[in-house]
């Protein structure tokens, strides 16, 4: 099979390559622990020279699209972020060339948040997403849909709005960090193991529902420390429990927007709390298959040849 296109996820810890067919099927893969934060300044051409210098060589002309933490202003090149509402085309038009014609860097995205004080808009603050669009544009490729909301778990959680093949609006939760920062940092982190346990799912609901059935995560937090004082858990069901506060919180926050059916982007680990979590809301999920942000770069990259 001749490569059509060299896909690339370069992320903050790690970076990911695929060589892909005419058809967007996977040739062969590679990954290596060689995230941003592990290249040396100047070393990101000489990196991906390394990593996947052989594959282009073997196939004179062919284009790689990356995504991720690599156009951030610690990789290689700085993609500018593309204003919301955004589709495949506007992101195809957008692209950071490390070299013209040949390497290039799909663009983050950017919206506005802005709270309703009355009749008014308050100020408007940005939020900014960098390489999740490439994943939801691939979920939204892999199951066939053009409307969708879609949840992408994670240190910064992302709800993101996708209307007629393009991401109108999203929302960024800091759920996975505020979750360490409580676990290794606060006074909670004494009740705690110190090593992570196994999903204690009846734990993880109580926390879950209390999150749902309060108004602040900085009150539900300290019921973590009390229930450990009064011996009402122990330290494994208090892991779960304060996971289920964090990510009940996430949804409390994210419940009016009113959604009935979400697409899930998570790892196993973290898709089986947000099932529980989303069905405990009244939200049903689906969660698409591997290979997911390959389908996004190979997407843009049809977008790319038909402009």
């Amino acid at each position: 099979m001749t490569p059509s296109l060299l896909a690339v996820d370069w992320g903050t810890t790690s970076l990911r390559g695929a060589l892909l067919d005419a058809m967007g099927q996977v040739i062969e893969e590679r990954a290596f622990m060689l995230g941003i934060m592990n290249v040396p300044a100047g070393a990101f051409a000489d990196t991906f020279e390394t990593s996947f210098g052989d594959w282009m060589a073997a196939t004179p002309g062919l284009r790689c699209l990356m995504a991720g933490m690599v156009g951030s202003r610690q990789g290689w090149l700085e993609a500018p972020y593309c204003a919301c509402p955004a589709g495949f085309a506007d992101i195809a038009g957008a692209l950071a060339w490390v070299r013209p014609g040949q390497i290039a860097i799909v663009p983050g995205l950017r919206c506005e948040q802005a709270e309703r004080q009355g009749e008014h808009l308050a100020d408007r603050v940005p939020d900014v997403m960098r390489g999740e669009e490439t994943q939801v544009f691939g979920a939204m490729q892999a199951l066939g849909l053009s409307d969708a909301c879609l949840v992408l778990p994670g240190t910064h959680s992302k709800w993101v709005q996708v209307r007629a093949g393009r991401i109108e609006h999203f929302s960024t939760f800091m759920t996975g960090e505020m979750f360490a920062l409580l676990r290794q940092h606060s006074i909670l982190a004494r009740t705690l193991p110190a090593q992570d346990t196994a999903l204690d799912e009846a734990a993880f609901l109580r926390g879950v529902r209390r999150a749902l059935a309060s108004g602040s995560l900085m009150q539900t937090a300290f019921s973590t420390r009390t229930l450990a004082l009064f011996d009402q858990a122990s330290p494994e069901q208090l892991l779960s429990y304060l996971s289920g506060l964090v990510i009940g919180e996430e949804l409390r926050v994210q419940a009016r927007l009113g959604a009935k059916h979400v697409v899930l982007i998570a790892s196993v680990d973290l898709a089986r709390r947000y099932q529980l979590a989303l069905a405990e809301c009244g939200v049903s999920c689906v969660i698409p298959g591997v290979h997911i942000t390959w389908a996004g770069l190979f997407a843009i990259a049809k977008s790319m040849s038909m402009s």
